[in-house]
Order: structure tokens, then C-alpha cells, then sequence
């Protein structure tokens, strides 16, 4: 696999939720609330944050692997609920989480599906013909695989081993992959069909040395 060139594209994380919460409380002293509040919070910290072990997951192995095979594509994308693909290196502000808070990602809904037909055109028209792109995000359901694969086609693909795994499994099994070194196996993914498969066995703890 190594010499096939690599996009990811990460599902959001839910900005209406308890932890997106936290950071926008304006007289909170933590950390990631004051970096939003003063704009120096990128969108890769402010998601990892919002989700937790999956989306460090996701970006942890995207950073790992991703490999575009041109300089005008960038190797990490995140879909976002209005703003189509962004780096995570871009700067959020509060108003920015609201208005991804307020909008559902829903192929049924234009503000979603408009800036990301948009940005996914443009960024295939830079990949190389053999190029994948790996969607690291739900494939239960079209929100994704419906608006990517026509855009796509064969080069959309997905972790074989996130079928049947619950978010923290797969986020934990990502940060586990990168931290050996080792890249996971793809399988390409198609319209109106949800991959299906056993549940696999829980990751075995970590063991964890003592100082």
C-alpha cells in the first residue's frame, strides 16, 4: 500500500454536545476555552476535544498515513457540517462551533451537501488517478458514502476493520496503528450499500508501564 498515494477524510464530531459545551463557556479558565475564545484553536484540537478517542484517533492515523502524491492536495481533510472540507489546521471561532451545532449532517440538507460536493470536486480533480481516499467516519448510513462515491467512485474506500466496531473500539483501534507503524487494510465502498460483518472482539487493554 505504500505506494498508493492516500487522502482521509474524517467524519465531525458534534458540536451541540456536553464537551463542545465546555469550551464555549465564556468564563471558563480551561485551556481550549481560552484559545477559542482568542481564535488560536485549530479544528483538529477543537474536535479532539468535542469527541474525545475517536476523532484523536482518526486524525492521529490520517496524519500517520496520508500521503495525497501532490502538493496542492492536502492529506488530512475534515467534512464539516456547513463549510464543505476543512484542514484541521484551520483556526474555529465560537461562532463558527454554533453554526456547525445548528445544521445536521444529512445528504437532505444544502447546507451540508453543497460545500461538500464543492470541495470533494476540486480536490479529486488534484489526485492522482490511482489515488484513494479513505473515509474515516460512519458507513452505517448515506450521510457520507452517498455524496462521496459518485464524486469518487473507486477510489472511495474504508477501514475493512471498522465494520462491526462501536466509535471508541475504532478510535482506539486507529491510535493503535499509528503508534506500530502499521496501516490497516481498505475495502472500496459503494452507493446504497452498508458493509456489514461480525461484531469483532474488543481490543485488549493496553498494558501500561509503570514510572
Amino acid at each position: 500500500m505504500e505506494s498508493t498515494p492516500r487522502v482521509f477524510l474524517l467524519s465531525p464530531a458534534y458540536c451541540g454536545g456536553r464537551r463542545a459545551g465546555i469550551a464555549m463557556q465564556p468564563a471558563s479558565a480551561l485551556p481550549i476555552a481560552r484559545q477559542l475564545r482568542e481564535g488560536r484553536l485549530d479544528l483538529g484540537s477543537a474536535f479532539s476535544f468535542f469527541s474525545g478517542l475517536y476523532f484523536r484517533g482518526k486524525l492521529t492515523y490520517a496524519r500517520k498515513f496520508g500521503r495525497p502524491g501532490d502538493a496542492r492536495v492536502e492529506p488530512t481533510l475534515i467534512i464539516t457540517p456547513t463549510r464543505g472540507l476543512m484542514t484541521p489546521a484551520a483556526l474555529v471561532t465560537p461562532g463558527l462551533i454554533l453554526e456547525f451545532a445548528a445544521v445536521d449532517v444529512s445528504a437532505d440538507d444544502p447546507r451540508y451537501r453543497v460545500p461538500l460536493e464543492r470541495d470533494v470536486t476540486a480536490m479529486a480533480h488534484g489526485l492522482p488517478a490511482h489515488a484513494k481516499v479513505v473515509l474515516l467516519g460512519s458507513v452505517a448510513s448515506g450521510k457520507y458514502v452517498d455524496l462521496l462515491q459518485p464524486l469518487l467512485g473507486g477510489r472511495l474506500c474504508c477501514p475493512t476493520s471498522f465494520i462491526g466496531r462501536g466509535d471508541m473500539s475504532r478510535g482506539g483501534l486507529l491510535l493503535r496503528s499509528a503508534d506500530a507503524g502499521e496501516e490497516l487494510e481498505y475495502q472500496p465502498l459503494t452507493p446504497g450499500v452498508r458493509p456489514r460483518g461480525p461484531r469483532p472482539p474488543k481490543l485488549v487493554p493496553l498494558k501500561r508501564s509503570r514510572p
